[in-house]
């Protein structure tokens, strides 16, 4: 049993002493942190995750994610809780519209811009552009296909302006609701490595409608064969933004729900786009009543319009 003399402050030996006895020795100091070396730390990464971390994004934006979590949020109710969702810079919102138009193969679209900061901000306005877009293009597109007919009076339709609003908005919210309900029951029975939350599916899902606008504009060219090519052109690259960033939370899931999910993405995307363009543009011929043209002997002409 130790007694109180052992349990005292023992004074030690300077430590100029000590390496003068013994100069070979090593010392290490408290102050300095222990480095390990990057080949060991390679060695304890397991091989099989260095797709995974490459897919996923670099650790960077991991520790902005674990800085961003500290921050305290507003409760839900008060006008700051609302004002962080738009809280982004003009340059961020070009960097994300540039990520949508031009994916890059084998980077998950949400760690690469989304994550560290997700925004509204984007989502809100590119929809509100695109509504705008397909309502004014689709109105040219009806004029210039009835221009130069006799009987044709143009009329606007600003009916087009509130359906076309439903249509993008229930589109841009209720899909990313329902995506990410889906993917929640998904990983309450099987562990996926990639989780994604509300707000983030909605800014993957606003950033991805960004094409439609130029493609909307394009539309007004009154060739069918010109449209439809702009409308698979569009859909590649939108549609593939959609499939990388969603893959990852679904691929540890059974094969065919994975693939079956992927495909119901593409598809409701599809039909968006193939939907506008239909009733929008695609409008059918209008069958206009001939003139009637009184005659100067009592009789009445009815000509026949071309």
């Amino acid at each position: 049993m130790a007694t109180v003399d052992d349990l005292k402050f023992q004074e030690f030996d300077d430590a100029a002493n000590l390496l003068a006895a013994n100069p070979d020795a090593t010392t290490i100091s408290i102050d300095e942190p222990v480095e390990i070396p990057k080949n060991q730390h390679g060695r304890l990464q397991e091989p099989g995750r260095e797709e995974d971390d490459e897919l996923l994004g670099t650790d960077d934006s991991d520790k902005t994610e674990l800085l961003a979590g500290q921050k305290k949020s507003a409760p839900f109710w008060t006008f700051e809780y609302y004002q962080t969702f738009f809280d982004v810079d003009t340059y961020q919102v070009l960097d994300r519209i540039k990520g949508s138009v031009f994916p890059v193969p084998g980077k998950n679209f949400v760690r690469l811009y989304i994550r560290s900061n997700p925004d509204l901000y984007g989502p809100f306005w590119i929809c509100a552009t695109l509504v705008f877009t397909i309502a004014v293009s689709g109105n040219l597109s009806n004029f210039f296909i009835h221009l130069g007919k006799p009987t044709y009076h143009y009329v606007p339709e600003f009916r087009k302006v509130s359906i076309a609003a439903t249509t993008i908005y229930a589109y841009a919210w209720l899909v990313p609701l329902a995506l990410w309900g889906f993917l929640m029951w998904r990983n309450s029975k099987v562990m996926n490595i990639v989780s994604y939350s509300f707000l983030e599916i909605v800014c993957v899902y606003g950033y991805s409608l960004f094409i439609y606008i130029p493609t909307a504009i394009l539309w007004i060219i009154p060739e069918k064969v010109v449209r439809w090519v702009l409308v698979m052109f569009s859909l590649c690259l939108s549609g593939s933004v959609l499939v990388m960033t969603f893959w990852p939370a679904v691929r540890d899931d059974n094969r065919r729900i994975a693939l079956a999910t992927l495909g119901t993405i593409v598809l409701l995307h599809a039909l968006l786009a193939v939907g506008c363009l239909a009733y929008f543009f695609d409008a059918p011929e209008l069958d206009f009543p001939a003139p009637i043209i009184p005659a100067h002997n009592g009789t009445t002409v009815i000509t026949k319009s071309q």
